[in-house]
């Protein structure tokens, strides 16, 4: 009997959602078969299996979720356990019942959960008020994980009805719960009942009104917002400069119309891409990562470029984006896009940004300041570009402006070094001939 593990399938991955299994208890799986696809806090990733044989049992449900290493499936011969259903509610344990050591609900830990012994189970206890079985705080079965969602929410663990194997409370149920403006709320400062400390003082927490809608965090808003919580409290600063693009948007105008007919067309972001990357290799220091006790200088110019999604954003990367030509970028930044969209990026094409870019000057937004992509130590905000008045000469002239904002971390970058990395961007951008040279 061999397991099926949770992979690390990006860089910055430490836990997978099991979007959906492909083969079922019983089927027979080749080496190379894509069994399942994983929801990570990226894209949505195919499973594949690395041995032959028959899917025995599935550990890890479809909307569960495991840790880099967990098993989350096992293959065997087909004389072992074929068929067995995955982990789903059990049925009341009856007195003189044995119960088994629990299997764990996706991506929770053991660590705090009640030691279970091949004992006999006593007498359910009399229904509490919330119509379950009052419970005691030691006799309560929970998930690490599920009484964080409950101390958040403030949910009252004794209230629930555990889905979990032997009844535990998961975090499934904790969610629903959390869906449900009727679900049993624990009072202000009262514990909750697995024993969890209550919120520090001065923390807000949204409550749910009967007539507001609750949306449980996906996999990837939820670590999106974990890993830019982390970045923000890195010290940071923001450095902004104004850009005169009338140059720039006629050679991007003189490149489109000498593509032939039906090709796609080159973006502002496009040249944006081509011209940071010319610039990085000039400027090494920006083209870094922090490593805690080291900064590491890439040689290689990887540029990562923000795309929205429906429920966060991923960052594509174009490598080597100072050796392609224009036409390479702009084809390879609309096939990543589109295929960002649809999720299906593979773990290369999302890994070893060493730059990012978040253009939102298509959206309207004249200007902002973005949070740096870590470990990456910089990031450039693109706002829109439009008509604003000048002075030449001594008169005022209207020009087409952009204003662009380098976010950059303060532990590996200092102003000066920002700001000139910004002036030579500026001048790039203001004769672009020389981003096609």
């Amino acid at each position: 009997m061999s397991q099926i593990l949770m992979p690390r399938l990006s860089d910055t991955m430490e836990e997978g959602t099991i979007a959906r299994w492909l083969k079922q208890p019983g089927d027979q799986i080749t080496r190379g078969d894509v069994v399942a696809e994983i929801e990570t806090d990226k894209a949505t990733m195919d499973l594949e299996a690395y041995e032959s044989g028959v899917l025995e049992q599935i550990l890890v449900p479809e909307g569960s979720t495991a840790a880099i290493g967990e098993p989350v499936a096992e293959i065997g011969d087909g004389s072992g356990s074929a068929g067995a259903p995955a982990a789903t509610s059990s049925p009341p344990a009856r007195a003189g019942d044995v119960v088994p050591a629990p299997v764990r609900a996706a991506g929770e830990s053991p660590e705090g959960e009640a030691a279970v012994t091949a004992a006999a189970v006593a007498p359910a206890p009399a229904a509490g008020p919330s119509g379950n079985p009052s419970r005691t705080e030691g006799s309560l079965r929970t998930s690490p994980l599920a009484r964080s969602l409950a101390r958040r929410a403030g949910i009252d663990l004794g209230s629930l009805a555990g889905s979990g194997p032997g009844g535990r409370i998961v975090r499934a149920d904790v969610e629903s719960a959390i869906a449900q403006p009727g679900a049993a709320r624990l009072a202000n400062g009262q514990r909750a009942s697995s024993g969890a400390p209550p919120a520090p003082a001065g923390a807000s927490r949204a409550t749910a009104g009967e007539d507001d809608e609750v949306v449980p965090l996906s996999t990837m808003r939820r670590l999106t917002a974990e890993r830019l919580t982390e970045s923000a409290k890195a010290p940071h600063f923001s450095l902004t400069t104004v850009v005169e693009v009338d140059a720039l948007l006629r050679l991007r105008a003189e490149v489109n119309a000498s593509l032939p007919e039906g090709a796609g067309k080159v973006t502002v972001t496009d040249l944006l891409v081509k011209a940071c990357a010319a610039v990085l290799r000039v400027h090494p220091e920006v083209n870094a990562s922090w490593a805690t006790d080291a900064i590491v200088r890439h040689r290689r110019v990887h540029v990562g470029v923000a795309v929205a999604v429906p429920d966060g954003l991923v960052v594509p990367v174009i490598r080597d984006a100072d050796r392609a030509t224009l036409g390479e970028i702009a084809r390879q930044a609309r096939d990543l896009a589109e295929r960002a969209r649809s999720r299906r990026l593979s773990p290369d094409e999302l890994g070893g940004g060493t730059f990012t870019i978040s253009n939102l000057g298509m959206l309207g937004i004249d200007e902002f300041t973005a949070i740096i992509n870590p470990p990456q130590v910089a990031i450039l905000a693109v706002g829109a570009a439009g008509p604003q008045p000048v002075v030449r000469d001594g008169e005022v002239v209207v020009r087409t402006t952009m204003k662009l904002t380098l976010s950059v971390d303060h532990r590996v970058l200092d102003g000066a070094t920002g700001a000139q990395f910004l002036a030579d961007l500026r001048v790039l951008l203001e004769a672009p001939l020389r981003i096609l040279a």
